[in-house]
């Protein structure tokens, strides 16, 4: 059977003062369910994120917006079975330089091998990437005590002015 090409589900999250945009590559089916960012319990996102800026992000909006953080992913449509990024098929990627340009965004961070291949042959922008592990649970070889000093770089991206 043949999957389909699937449309992202819902917009990126950023205001004007974003100065990080973190981009994985398209939602997984329970964050295409949630109709939000790294929804999967299992995904550890949230956890290394609340680590590296010592925060709760019980509000996860809140959070962003606190922390001058933009979330979107590098996909806007493909075909994909489950969430499996090696099936990911069909590629359309969204107008990331056009979202950077309205705010100010000094670094994006990919979250995995995927979305940072798929950023380093599709996406044109002068904004310095830095491509970071996944912290989804298929990653099970990176410890979340890891990610965490990964991670790191973004709060300093996010509280440098």
């Amino acid at each position: 059977m043949e999957d389909k090409l699937l449309t992202h589900p819902f917009d990126a999250l950023y205001r004007e003062d974003s100065r990080v945009l973190i981009l994985g590559s398209f939602p997984s089916v329970v964050s295409r369910q949630q109709n939000f960012y790294y929804a999967n319990a299992t995904n550890r996102f949230w956890p290394v994120m609340e680590e590296v800026f010592e925060d709760s992000a019980e509000d996860r909006i809140a959070f962003c917006y606190r922390h001058h953080i933009a979330l979107w992913d590098v996909i806007n449509a493909c075909t994909i079975h489950a969430s499996s990024d090696a099936s990911i098929a069909n590629v359309r990627v969204n107008d990331i330089d056009a979202l950077v340009k309205k705010t100010e965004v000094r670094a994006i961070f990919t979250t995995g091998r995927k979305a940072s291949d798929l950023f380093e042959k599709y996406v044109k922008t002068d904004t310095r990437h830095i491509a970071l592990p996944s912290t989804s649970a298929a990653n099970a070889r990176m410890k979340k005590t890891d990610l965490v000093v990964y991670y790191r770089m973004i709060r300093d991206y996010a509280e440098k002015d």
